[in-house]
Parts: C-alpha cells; sequence; structure tokens
C-alpha cells in the first residue's frame, strides 16, 4: 500500500448513500473526496475528528433568493448564512434585485457576481420574461443554468411577473430540447387578486387574513393546469412549493400517467400551522403559498410515501421591517432560512421518522443535487465528489436570531430549541465554518454549471 498522504481527514459518524458507518473517515484531495473507510487514519495534513456526530455530504438548499433586496452583493450576507446551516450549494432563483436573469448577460454579470462574493458554491435559475420568446432558453442552458423559473402570479411587474398562457406553453415545448426542468409559482394570479380585493373592502387586513387571502382553490388551479400543460409538451414541470397534501398527490397521479413532473416542500411548511402560529409570529410566517391549517400530520404522510422530491428553505432576504407593516398586504412574503432548514428538519424528522439522517440526507443533498444536475460533483459522501461536507452534532440548542449570520436576525424560529446544530461545514474540503465562526471567505464560492 503506497504512502499516499492527503490534505484532510474528516472523521465520524458517516452518512453515506446506502448506510451510517460509525468511526468512519473521509480523506481529501485537491478539493475532492478522494476515499472514504474506516479503522486506522491514512496519513493527512490536517484530522479533523468529530467524535459520534453525523457526517453529511454538504447540504444543497434548492430554492433560495439571495439577491432579491440586497442586489447581486446580496450573496455576501447569504451565503455565509448557508455555510452556519450546513449548506454548502445554494440554487438561486432568478428574480434578482432589480432585473432578473433571463439574458446571457446577466447570467454573466451574476457569475461574477458568484465569484467575486459568495461564500459557497451556487448554481443558477434563469427566466424569461413574458413577451420575449424562447431565443436565449438554448443559450443558457449551454452556459450551464440549472432550470427555469416562471410564476402563474404577479409580485413585481418586472422582476417578478406573470407569464401568460400561451408563452408558458411556448417555454415548456422549448425546454424539452435543453433537458432542463422549468419551475413553477404556483398561484392563480385572479382568485388571489379577488380575494384580497374582498377583504380589504370588509377591512380585514390583519395578519390572519393571509391564508383566506390565497386560497386553496388559486394554488390547485395553478399546479393543475401547470401538470397538463408538461402533459401536452413532454416537459420536465417542477412545481417549486406546495402547501397542501392534495397537491402532492396531484403530481403522483401525473407522474402515474408518465408526465415528468416533481413536487417540492418548502421545510416551513412541515413545521409550522397557521391557526397555531399566526397569532404569535404574525407577518414574520407571511410566505406564499401560505402555511396553511391543520394539515401537518397529512404533510409529513406524504413524505413518507415518496411524494416530496425534495425539501429546501425558500429562503428570503426581507429585512423585519419589510413585515412590520399596517396590512398584512402590503407585508414582503418570504421569511430567511438558510441557517434554519437543516436543524429544524432533522430535529422534526427525528421526532417522526426511525432513520432521520438518511431522510435528511435523500432530501437536502442527494434528491437536489440530482434534480439539479449537480450530480455526481454535489450530494454524496462518495470518491470523486466535491468534498463539501457539513458535521451534525446532536444535543439541545437554543436558536438566536440576532446571531444569525444573514445580515437579517430575525426568524420565525427564533427562541426555539433545535436537537442539532451545525458544528462545522467544509466546501471542497476547505473548513468555512467552525460552528462558531465563519472562516471561510467572500469570492470562494464558485458557480456550478449544470451537468450536460
Amino acid at each position: 500500500m503506497s504512502e499516499t498522504s492527503y490534505d484532510r481527514i474528516v472523521r465520524g459518524t458517516l452518512v453515506l448513500p446506502d448506510r451510517l458507518l460509525e468511526q468512519g473517515w473521509v480523506a481529501v484531495s485537491d478539493g475532492r473526496i478522494a476515499a472514504i473507510g474506516e479503522g486506522p487514519l491514512p496519513a493527512a495534513k490536517a484530522v479533523d475528528d468529530h467524535g459520534s456526530s453525523l457526517v453529511f455530504p454538504g447540504f444543497v438548499d434548492g430554492q433560495t433568493h439571495a439577491t432579491s433586496y440586497k442586489g447581486l452583493p446580496g450573496f455576501a450576507d447569504t451565503s455565509q448564512a448557508a455555510l452556519a446551516g450546513g449548506i454548502t450549494t445554494m440554487v438561486d432563483m432568478p428574480y434578482d434585485n432589480p432585473d432578473p436573469l433571463n439574458t446571457m448577460e446577466r447570467l454573466e454579470a451574476k457569475i461574477a457576481a458568484v465569484e467575486a462574493h459568495s461564500y459557497c458554491d451556487v448554481a443558477l435559475y434563469a427566466t424569461i420574461a413574458p413577451g420575449q420568446g424562447t431565443a436565449n432558453m438554448a443559450p443558457l442552458a449551454k452556459a450551464g443554468v440549472c432550470a427555469f423559473k416562471i410564476s402563474a402570479i404577479e409580485s413585481h411587474p418586472v422582476r417578478f411577473p406573470r407569464l401568460p398562457a400561451d408563452d408558458t406553453l411556448a417555454i415548456l415545448e422549448a425546454s424539452v430540447e435543453t433537458g432542463l426542468p422549468v419551475g413553477l409559482h404556483n398561484e392563480d394570479q385572479e382568485i388571489v387578486r379577488a380575494a384580497i380585493a374582498a377583504l380589504k373592502k370588509a377591512g380585514r387586513t390583519t395578519p390572519e387574513y393571509h391564508l383566506p387571502s390565497r386560497p386553496l382553490a388559486a394554488e390547485m388551479a395553478a399546479t393543475a393546469n401547470f401538470l397538463e400543460l408538461g402533459q401536452a409538451t413532454g416537459a420536465h414541470v417542477h412545481i417549486v412549493h406546495i402547501s397542501h397534501p392534495r397537491g402532492y398527490d396531484l403530481v403522483a397521479r401525473y407522474k402515474e400517467e408518465g408526465v415528468r413532473a416533481t413536487a417540492e416542500m418548502c421545510v416551513h411548511y412541515l413545521h409550522f400551522d397557521a391557526d397555531r402560529d399566526v397569532g404569535r409570529l404574525g407577518a414574520r410566517m407571511k410566505v406564499s403559498p401560505p402555511i396553511r391549517s391543520g394539515v401537518l400530520g397529512a404533510l409529513w404522510q406524504r413524505l413518507e410515501d415518496g411524494k416530496i422530491d425534495l425539501v429546501s428553505s425558500d429562503h428570503s432576504s426581507w429585512p423585519v421591517d419589510n413585515k412590520l407593516v399596517p396590512s398584512i398586504f402590503d407585508a414582503g412574503a418570504g421569511i430567511p432560512g438558510l441557517e434554519t432548514l437543516v436543524p429544524s428538519f432533522y430535529t422534526d424528522l427525528a421526532a417522526r421518522l426511525p432513520n432521520p439522517a438518511r431522510v435528511l440526507c435523500e432530501q437536502v443533498s442527494e434528491r437536489p443535487a440530482k434534480l439539479f444536475g449537480l450530480w455526481p460533483r454535489k450530494g454524496a459522501l462518495a470518491p470523486g465528489f466535491d468534498a463539501d461536507i457539513a458535521v451534525l452534532e446532536t444535543g439541545s440548542f437554543p436558536f438566536d436570531a440576532s446571531h444569525s449570520h444573514d445580515g437579517l436576525n430575525w426568524s420565525p424560529y427564533d427562541g426555539e430549541t433545535f436537537g442539532a446544530r451545525v458544528a462545522a461545514t467544509y466546501v471542497r474540503g476547505r473548513k468555512v465554518w467552525d460552528g462558531v465562526n465563519i472562516t471561510g471567505e467572500a469570492g470562494y464560492g464558485r458557480f456550478v454549471p449544470r451537468a450536460s
């Protein structure tokens, strides 16, 4: 046996694709995983022994909005929060401030921003503006975007517009040749706007009226319409957030018919309940589609049934002042979630399922890496993969949002106690979070193109 000396050894309980390996080790060379083993440690320049803590592949957050508030420099704060949450790759949405990523020029500018500001690696969605046509889709796909995203409802006329049905159909038809999924924000605009108008007219503008302003019919109508267009075109249609068990059942039915359809869960839908939590959290828990009432158990059952394709944070970089306004309809939708995705999901998994580490790894590492074309570079502890590693220490850990690293310092999870914390994060073999401090630097992050 040769006397190979590795750059780094990381030891702990490894969460591998097929099993947990206690007292296992990961050997790193040149930013990649060179070997996996157990027993005596091979020679290395550095050894990080994490005892019995769980050693995961770096987590891949399949839905973030890093640049929706501060613009492209927003990668700096957001990516530091990612590292503190064990997330080594963000899959970032295209609705940047002030302009969406819908051209090659804007893609090049966003890649440059990643390489200047980001502490973690980043994959990128692109979008198509209303009336733009589909000519830019093939070049954007060739340049490495991982998916396209469109919306059935307008949040902003330029940055986050609504796509009319004819544009949506054309985009799905053009996406087939690229092989990329097309994601949808799934709410029917006419239904939501009519509901909001009626509530405003009645003077019902406090936080509890966010839920009735976005009735289930709006979400299901937009979801079903998109799935039908997927069936008609052969495109990969991806619902980026489903708040109700019926939506997962609907996607499952279309899958059974052979439609290329996938369903994403945002972790807050598995944690909060509108009736239970809106009184104490108010606009701090406003997301769209809304967190609903009385469906937590059924959503967890859909997870157990295999109807959820991945779990993400849908992190939004809104300051809390954007929430604390007189009318719930003027409050921003979205919550910070990069630092809480993994600890909260693991805590809830451990309370409900027998193998929380394995499910966490599947839902927040392996599956997003595969869906967005980052596999076999990201998503597993295996030779040849990037040495992206997250170490999870179990115990009892209060979460204090005032100490978060996203520049926002608020969270609907503030004051909760999690059953795990991220004790260390490595990106391409380099320790970038030591459990207390960010040890990486701006610009270490890289754009990760989708594999062809």
